[in-house]
C-alpha cells in the first residue's frame, strides 16, 4: 500500500474510532467498548477493594454512600433530560470508602466508585465530598476512562479490542486501564487532560447541585487544596490539568447555570 493510502485508511479507522462526550458534544477516541470497559471495571473494582481495607461503618462511610445514591440518581435524572439514558446501560454503581492516607478518590466505567479516608479532610463536609464524587462521577458518565485507555492502547500498539490486548499482554493492558482511571496515583481526579478536567468540573457541578448540594461549594473545595498546594507545583503550561487559579475562575462562570439546578435538600 503506497504511502497515500496508508495515510487515507489511518484517517478513515481514526474517523470510525470516534465517539462523541455526551452533553458537551465533543469528539473523542473509542476504541473500546462501553461494555468492554465495564466488564474489566467491574473485575478490577473487586481486586481493589480485595486488597484494600475497605470501611464498612461510621459516620464517614454512611455519608460517602450518600452522597454517592444522590449523585447517582441526578447523573440518572439528567441523562434521561437529555434523553440519553441508553449511555447509562450497563451501569452497576457502587460507593465504597478505602482506609487510606492516599487524597484520592476516582470513578471506574460502570459507575464503581471508591473514596480515600486521606482526602476527607480536605473536603471537610458533605458538600466538599460531593463536590470530588461529582467530578469523578462526571468522569466515568462522559467516558474520558475509555478515552485515554484508547490513546494509551493505540500508543502501545495493543489493538482496538480490549478482550484481544488483554490476551496478548493482561499485565500491561491491566496497568493502562488502573491508569485511566486514576487508580494508584495520588490526586488521581487531577491526572486528566484540560479539557477533560473541565468537562468534569462542569458536569459534575450540575450533578452536585441537582443533588441537592451548593454548587458555590467547590470554589471553597478548590480554594482549600490550591492552599495546601506548596509552590513548587508547575506552572500551568507545564501541566496536564488546568492550575487551580484557572478552575476556580472557570468554576465561577459556570456557576449561575449550575444553580438553576440546585433547590436544596
Amino acid at each position: 500500500m503506497k504511502l497515500p493510502q496508508i495515510a487515507l485508511a489511518s484517517c478513515l479507522f481514526l474517523a470510525s474510532a470516534c465517539a462523541t462526550v455526551p452533553i458537551t458534544g465533543r469528539r473523542q477516541l473509542s476504541l473500546v467498548s462501553d461494555t468492554e470497559m465495564n466488564t474489566m471495571a467491574a473485575t478490577e473494582y473487586q481486586k481493589v477493594l480485595a486488597s484494600s481495607q475497605v470501611v464498612n461503618s461510621g459516620n464517614e462511610a454512611a455519608m460517602v454512600k450518600r452522597v454517592g445514591q444522590r449523585i447517582q440518581q441526578a447523573v440518572e435524572m439528567y441523562f434521561r433530560q437529555q434523553n440519553a439514558q441508553a449511555q447509562l446501560e450497563g451501569y452497576a454503581w457502587e460507593f465504597n470508602l478505602l482506609n487510606d492516607k492516599q487524597e484520592n478518590a476516582w470513578c471506574m466505567p460502570g459507575g464503581k466508585v471508591a473514596v480515600y479516608t486521606g482526602i476527607l479532610p480536605i473536603t471537610q463536609d458533605e458538600t466538599g465530598l460531593a463536590v470530588v464524587m461529582g467530578h469523578e462521577i462526571a468522569h466515568a458518565v462522559a467516558r474520558h476512562s475509555s478515552e485515554r485507555m484508547s490513546q494509551q492502547m493505540a500508543a502501545q500498539g495493543l489493538g482496538g479490542v480490549l478482550s484481544a490486548a488483554v490476551g496478548q499482554s493482561p499485565t500491561v493492558t491491566q496497568n493502562v486501564f488502573l491508569q485511566a482511571v486514576g487508580v494508584g496515583s495520588s490526586l488521581g481526579m487531577l491526572k486528566h487532560g484540560r479539557s477533560q478536567e473541565s468537562e468534569a468540573d462542569h458536569l459534575g457541578l450540575i450533578f452536585m447541585a441537582m443533588a441537592g448540594y451548593n454548587p458555590d461549594g467547590a470554589v471553597a473545595f478548590w480554594q482549600r487544596m490550591d492552599a495546601r498546594e506548596n509552590s513548587a507545583s508547575p506552572p500551568e503550561f507545564l501541566s496536564t490539568h488546568p492550575s487551580n487559579g484557572t478552575r476556580i475562575a472557570d468554576i465561577q462562570k459556570q456557576l449561575p447555570e449550575a444553580r438553576t439546578y440546585y433547590k436544596g435538600r
